[in-house]
């Protein structure tokens, strides 16, 4: 059995949760919030009797053998550290930091610790991705050299800690953009990037004064807080030729929500978001083709019940997980990049 702590119990922690109590080789052992409410109703919804109002507490009890990190951007480097130190395993949310130096603090712990560190990109196991990735693995689309994603939101800024800067570190670029790039570049083989040039606009703020449309709300919601950008595009190059270009919004003035996902190739194309499918060429006719499988689009509860059985595995077998600490140090390199060309609204080298 897999001793479990989650570090953090609001919203996101939810999913880890679930996901743990699902597993038979898990059991659930402590929580901990530096909110003493939610600590003590997430205990009793769940039955949790060991509850940590202070995450250093909770990492020296030697009963734990690894920890869900779900707090705020600001605290993942910090608190990855420290549970690597005192003999954890760590899965820790996206992004793995608010920046490439704590991002690089963290590599030099996992290495100088030998524990196993896996980074919530939680997209790359759904079971859309694993299809596809299955199709790219067997050359069905050849050298893809160009991809394109974009999660568009017209009313979706979360208030709360999303949107205080100095916790979350941007907007929808950091929180959102983070899965975008990072499910492209996994299925592009993860190259090098070379340079990006970004751009982010705060022009509409929270805009909670709509009404008659509901959207979802951090815990302790706050519009009145919001330093973080609305909308984010970049264009990121890598060494070999590949490109991808992204974009991403908390507030838009669109006409619906859109999350989309593509990739070109040589041999045929694909789309991952909103459904799977793939594109081919054969005979001189260009075929759509729609694999025959369950949830052709992202399905959120399988895609972490399949992070959380493939973390509680690599810690039981020590297996090498699907999403390494050096896979976080380069997403992060990539956003603080696009932040930064960005500010100085000029292309970036990395």
């Amino acid at each position: 059995m897999l001793k479990i702590g989650v570090i953090g119990v609001g919203s996101i922690s939810n999913s880890h949760i679930k996901a743990y109590l699902k597993n038979e080789q898990v059991e659930l052992t402590a929580f901990c919030d530096i909110n003493e409410d939610r600590l003590k109703e997430k205990g009793e919804l769940f039955g949790v009797k060991k509850l940590y109002k202070n995450y250093e507490e909770l990492l020296k009890d030697e009963g734990i053998d690894a920890v869900s990190i779900c707090t705020w951007n600001n605290t993942h480097a910090e608190i990855a550290i420290s549970a690597l130190e005192n003999d954890k395993h760590v899965l820790v949310e996206k992004p793995l930091s608010m920046n490439v130096e704590e991002a690089l603090a963290v590599e030099a712990a996992v290495e100088r610790t030998g524990k196993i560190l896996q980074v919530g990109f939680v997209r790359r196991h759904g079971g859309n991705t694993k299809v596809l990735k299955t199709f790219i693995d067997n050359n069905q689309l050849g050298e893809i050299y160009y991809a394109k994603a974009s999660c568009m939101r017209r009313l979706g800024n979360p208030g709360g800690w999303f949107s205080d800067i100095t916790k979350s570190g941007g907007g929808p670029l950091i929180d959102l953009g983070v899965h975008m790039i990072d499910t492209c570049w996994y299925l592009m083989g993860k190259p090098n990037p070379v340079s990006v040039s970004g751009n982010k606009y705060s022009k509409l703020g929270n805009r909670s004064h709509i009404k008659n449309l509901s959207y979802y709300k951090a815990a302790d919601y706050d519009a009145k807080l919001n330093d973080v950008e609305d909308l984010a595009n970049a264009l990121i190059r890598f060494e070999n030729g590949q490109s991808l270009y992204i974009d991403v919004s908390f507030t838009l003035h669109a006409k619906s929500d859109e999350v989309k996902i593509q990739l070109f190739g040589e041999n045929g194309g694909a789309e991952i978001e909103p459904e799977l499918a793939l594109i081919a060429e054969q005979h001189d006719t260009i075929l759509n083709i729609t694999p025959q499988i369950d949830n052709l689009g992202f399905n959120f509860s399988k895609a972490f019940s399949n992070e959380i059985n493939h973390f509680v595995e690599c810690c039981l077998e020590g297996k090498e997980t699907i999403a390494p600490v050096s896979d976080g140090v380069q997403l992060m390199r990539i956003l603080q990049a696009i932040y930064e060309s960005a500010v100085k609204e000029k292309e970036v080298y990395l």
